[in-house]
């Protein structure tokens, strides 16, 4: 699936799936921007990996909740690399909490950088797509965002949000030859998984038919078809890869 040194940017691509995400872009020749808000140190890490597998990358660092830094993130990226051809929507928080107890700070944090951010970066990216008549804008989300979870009200509304905003912008856009799609993952090992009690992850493991955990590696690689010209013709599409956690 080589995709001719395109350029990617991926948001939150210093760790767990989006650095999954953006070597998997690296074995497929696209140049990568790996944009982090505050772990330089393991942004640097990803853009020396890039580069050993011999692409080219350049860390970014931003929070893609703010305007000024989106723009910024962009015309840095496009200093570098090169316009930005594909989107990865990543980067994301979590704050869970049972509604009855839940804060307006945990709402509105994880309504603002898993559903603000897309909206900011995407506008963005699509500026330079639609001139160009081509573009691939990825979105992260969740199975949660399919079918709720207890105790994450604000990350199930983000992520359901995300699939609206996915679809919308794939009718929008569609005529000019950019796919807008969302992937979304299950229980994948991430740090995020790592801090759940045995009894806990024991309990959602028993929940997936194909019995294991994901792996970033697995959700990448759809990633990169998704980024690739043998998926030009899948748009609008909320894509489970969570070893059918969705259907159980």
């Amino acid at each position: 699936m080589a995709s001719d040194g395109r350029v990617a940017l991926v948001t939150g691509g210093s760790r767990g799936i989006g650095k999954a995400i953006a070597l998997q872009f690296a074995n497929q020749s696209i140049r990568v921007a790996v944009n982090y808000i505050s772990n330089k140190a393991a942004a640097d890490e990803v853009v020396n990996l890039i580069e050993a597998a011999g692409s080219s990358a350049v860390a970014v660092q931003g929070d893609v909740t703010q305007l000024v830094d989106v723009e910024r993130i962009f015309a840095e990226t496009t200093e570098a690399l090169g316009a930005v051809e594909i989107l990865v929507n990543n980067a994301r928080i979590i704050s869970d909490s049972l509604l009855m107890r839940m804060s307006d700070e945990d709402w509105d944090s994880v309504i603002d950088l898993d559903l603000r951010s897309i909206f900011l970066c995407t506008r963005e990216a699509i500026r330079t797509m639609l001139r160009s008549r081509w573009g691939r804008v990825i979105n992260i989300g969740s199975v949660v965002g399919l079918r709720g979870n207890s105790g994450q009200a604000n990350y199930a509304a983000a992520k359901a949000g995300m699939v609206g905003f996915t679809q919308s912008i794939a009718k929008e856009v569609g005529s000019r030859n950019i796919t807008v799609n969302c992937v979304a993952p299950g229980y994948v090992e991430t740090d995020i998984v790592e801090d759940l009690l045995p009894g806990v992850k024991q309990s959602i493991m028993d929940r997936v038919p194909i019995g294991r955990f994901g792996f970033p590696e697995e959700i990448a690689a759809m990633v990169g078809f998704i980024a690739s010209d043998a998926a030009s013709y899948v748009t609008g599409q909320a894509i489970a890869v969570d070893g059918g956690l969705v259907i159980s």
